[in-house]
């Protein structure tokens, strides 16, 4: 069994090409981990994760410092034995854990890389408009560049997030689906005023009203929603897509590759979401086109609707020599793609690095 001989970590800096806003924090940059490993016979292999500050407790420092204790641990190990030693550690730095066993997986070939067939993957984009009048200009250009899902952002006022959503709801006609997402920020009396008074004309889901581990406040609201509701940040393991199956009124769960470890793992959540009568969304808006690349990659035979794997094309540079394609709102992926870091960009934009062997 080969043995991982050398790892280097990077943290990067990716500047954005307008701010990023969410309802607790507004990102200039994604800063994502790059893990890199090579085993004795010469394979290689890359996976990165944004751990965000205020999405969970999961922090940037620790999450360095987990990835240096274990990739130090791995050297002149078995890649099987290190993959497994990084999961039994999972819940102590999901992002951390999940970046290093995914670059192992890669390193190893996984089948689910493998593209035997073109690949066209829908992704939704996120509407940041807020005046009626720039609302309908920005729809209006975001279906002309073939988006046909919109995220739209609340959480903040319930009459003002109501006000919008209407505005959106007439300046779109049907012509796109929207999802709507309170990022863990109403209280639950909020999130229940908000949600049993809306409007489901072309709504599609509600995601994630209130703190991630109030189950009991989401399930309120699940409870009185006219659309379904969505859950995000609580669903990391079998068990969590197994729990939102019994709330009534959660329709949908979404997975992220960097919180679930790895793409076997994520994968097996995906199936297991459909299996518990429940329908899967994946991505994550904060992940570079690594992350991207790969959650495309699970996508292709897991998912049927529009991706939100979408941080790729908020950064202003691609980190891949031959950069994802992108057109007319959908991933396009070759048969065969198999990408490679561009060196020079990587170099260009790396903030920090540790080299083991």
């Amino acid at each position: 069994m080969a043995k991982i001989q050398r790892a280097t970590l990077r943290r990067l800096g990716l500047p954005l090409i307008r701010p990023y806003r969410l309802s607790y924090r507004t990102f200039e940059s994604f800063e994502p981990f790059l893990v890199e490993v090579e085993d004795d016979d010469g394979r290689s292999g890359f996976a990165d994760g944004h751990i965000s500050p205020g999405s969970s407790a999961e922090t940037r420092d620790g999450g360095w410092a987990f990835l240096c204790e274990s990739l130090q641990a791995a050297i002149g190990v078995e890649t099987v034995a290190v993959k497994a030693s990084v999961l039994d550690r999972f819940a102590t730095s999901k992002v951390a854990a999940t970046a290093f066993a995914t670059a192992i997986e890669v390193l190893e070939a996984n089948p689910l890389l493998d593209l035997p067939d073109a690949t066209i993957l829908p992704l939704l984009t996120p509407l940041n408009a807020l005046e009626p009048a720039a609302i309908a200009e920005e729809i209006e250009a975001w279906l002309a560049q073939g988006f046909g899902t919109f995220k739209v952002k609340v959480g903040k006022d319930v009459d003002a997030d109501l006000q919008r959503v209407a505005v959106i709801q007439e300046a779109t006609r049907g012509r796109a689906t929207l999802r709507l997402d309170a990022n863990r920020a109403y209280s639950r009396e909020d999130g229940e005023r908000f949600a049993s008074r809306l409007d489901p004309e072309g709504i599609e889901l509600f995601e994630q009203p209130c703190d991630a581990d109030d189950w009991d406040a989401n399930g309120a609201v699940a409870a009185v929603s006219r659309v379904p509701l969505m859950l995000d940040e609580p669903i990391c393991t079998l068990a969590d897509i197994d729990r939102a199956a019994t709330i009534t009124g959660v329709g949908y769960c979404k997975l992220k590759l960097k919180r679930f470890g790895g793409l076997d793992r994520l994968k097996q959540g995906l199936d297991a979401v459909r299996q518990n009568g429940m329908e899967p969304v994946l991505g994550d808006g904060l992940g570079s086109e690594i992350q991207g690349w790969l959650e495309a990659c699970v996508a292709r035979t897991t998912i049927r609707n529009a991706g939100e794997f979408n941080g790729f094309l908020k950064p202003r540079d691609r980190l891949f020599v031959e950069p994802m394609p992108f057109q007319d709102g959908a991933i396009r992926l070759p048969a065969g793609y198999r990408p490679r870091l561009d060196r020079d960009a990587v170099e260009r934009f790396t903030l920090e690095r540790r080299d083991f062997e």
